[in-house]
């Protein structure tokens, strides 16, 4: 007599909420987060960003290419990879994406240098919001900043661009956002591992 056994498929399709991002029509990036140096650098997990590319294509696509590492500078990748978040504040926001200096005055983009800020249609209206950090108007380069929190007081003067996508990526960002800070800057760096396009 045969006797049937039950398999359980481990196969699984796309991401609902990145495919459902891109029929918006708008690209999806990641970051995979390790805090610490080296071999005993810890996971924290992954962020998924949902660019707006329909509404910010100069913003989105600055920072599409520093993700996937297609801007090239004497023929090699520059971008996120390997970079860090050099400051947290709770309640706030975690900022990153100076991968020039590392400490928040690094400015590049694949524009040759500043550029302007395109518009203002998203705000800071809830946690999770992706925007341009900026020394003032129209100096937009490589840093950006991940909400924590409604922070109307910079709508207007910072460029939102995108949100974090799904419920594990915002985990991740409250894992940063709780790493331990001397001011601002984290005691351990929180580092960007790996970051692409989805």
């Amino acid at each position: 007599m045969a006797t049937a056994t039950a398999t359980l498929s481990t196969t699984t399709g796309p991401d609902p909420a990145v495919m459902e991002a891109i029929d918006r029509g708008n690209a999806v990036v990641f970051m995979d987060i390790a805090l610490g140096e080296g071999e005993g650098a810890a996971p924290l997990g992954s962020i998924k960003l949902e660019l707006f590319t329909q509404d910010c294509p100069k913003t989105c696509e600055n920072f599409r290419q520093f993700c996937t590492g297609e801007f090239m500078e004497h023929n090699q990748p520059v971008g996120y990879l390997n970079s860090g978040f050099h400051r947290v504040m709770k309640d706030f926001m975690i900022q990153g994406g100076d991968f020039v200096n590392g400490d928040g005055t690094g400015i590049k983009s694949i524009y040759s240098g500043k550029f302007a800020d395109e518009n203002f249609l998203h705000k800071h209206s809830q946690p999770g919001m992706l925007s341009m950090a900026n020394s003032g108007p129209n100096t937009n380069g490589c840093q950006f900043f991940i909400t924590c929190g409604p922070a109307e007081w910079l709508d207007n003067k910072h460029v939102v661009f995108g949100k974090v996508l799904d419920a594990p990526s915002m985990l991740t960002v409250r894992k940063c956002e709780a790493v331990p800070v001397t001011d601002t800057k984290p005691r351990m760096p929180i580092r960007i591992v790996q970051c692409g396009e989805l």
